[in-house]
């Protein structure tokens, strides 16, 4: 079930940048779209929680802390930064610059959490980097300078939401996680975002999806609010439970795919034949740089461990 949740993940979360740009292409700022994504996304699954287990609300306070950091750096951060580069760039290569931070996990839990990593990190490096300039064709001068450094902030954000998702997972679960970093999210962006200042004509106005009649802003608000934030991190969580970091990241690097086809189809964007080898190489590169870092027990399986004789077979 843990592979199952992390594609269904990434298929939302690779759709979720097609429909957030037709959304911003209306009349909603990243800022603000941020905002609604990550207080929709609270309120939803707070509505959950209370629903089937109200008393799971009452965290301890290292969790609540833990929950704080994962809700403002690897929610609200890595959303707006992603919001502000997919508005500067074409959606697919956003993508592939916000997923260096998949890589980036290996690199800081050998750097600053003393977990050994296989000597392959290096190489994988090499290929991302080799990779992102094809995709990005260095020296033509034809992407948006923001747009590329938004979308470096948001791999450096996506690195700090698995590590803080793995430990955060492991003290509650996953959907209490969610509405406590979801929350601290919408608090964040309250007032920045200036959300009020929104017209709700904005809602109304009708944009073009390139595939397929005009559809409303507030639907596609709705799309992103439900398919594009709750549903999606709410299954990343439990994917993160059951398999950990690194196998989740994996998992996660399949949005890239997702992402330039429903970008292709919504969007028109495409790319030319070698930047498309330029982002296999950038795949190739994550999937290896996920292999280096040694498997640790997920909570699930640490569990399991406890059991003192009963043959348990495979994870649930």
């Amino acid at each position: 079930m843990g592979y199952v949740f992390g594609l269904l993940s990434a298929l939302l979360f690779g759709a979720n940048g097609s429909v957030a740009k037709l959304v911003m292409q209306g009349g909603v700022d990243p800022a603000a779209l941020t905002f609604f994504r990550c207080l929709g996304a609270a309120l939803l699954s707070g509505a959950f929680v209370l629903a089937m287990d109200r008393r799971s609300l009452r965290v301890s306070r290292r969790t609540l802390l833990g929950c704080a950091l994962l809700g403002v750096i690897g929610v609200a951060a890595m959303q707006w930064l992603y919001a502000v580069a997919i508005d500067r760039l074409p959606v697919g290569i956003a993508l592939l610059l916000e997923y260096l931070g998949v890589p980036l996990v290996a690199v800081v839990a050998w750097l600053f959490l003393s977990e050994p990593v296989r000597a392959r990190l290096w190489g994988a490096i090499a290929l991302v980097i080799g990779g992102l300039a094809v995709v990005a064709q260095v020296g033509a001068a034809q992407l948006d300078a923001l747009g590329i450094v938004a979308a470096l902030g948001a791999a450096a954000a996506l690195a700090a939401y698995f590590l803080l998702g793995e430990r955060g997972v492991a003290d509650a679960p996953p959907m209490v996680v969610a509405f406590w970093s979801m929350l601290f999210a919408a608090l964040f962006w309250a007032v920045p975002s200036r959300w009020w200042e929104v017209p709700p004509s904005v809602l109304t106005t009708s944009v073009e999806t390139g595939a397929g009649p005009a559809a409303p802003v507030w639907l596609g608000l709705a799309w992103v609010i439900v398919l594009g934030s709750f549903a999606p991190y709410l299954l990343s969580y439990l994917a993160i439970k059951r398999l950990g970091a690194t196998r989740s990241g994996i998992l996660a690097a399949a949005e890239v795919v997702f992402a330039f086809a429903i970008a292709w189809l919504w969007l028109g964007e495409s790319l030319t034949p070698a930047q498309a080898a330029g982002a296999g190489l950038v795949l190739a590169g994550i999937l290896l740089a996920q292999t280096s870092r040694p498997r640790v027990a997920t909570p699930i399986e640490a569990d399991l461990a406890l059991v003192p004789s009963a043959d348990v077979g495979g994870r649930s």
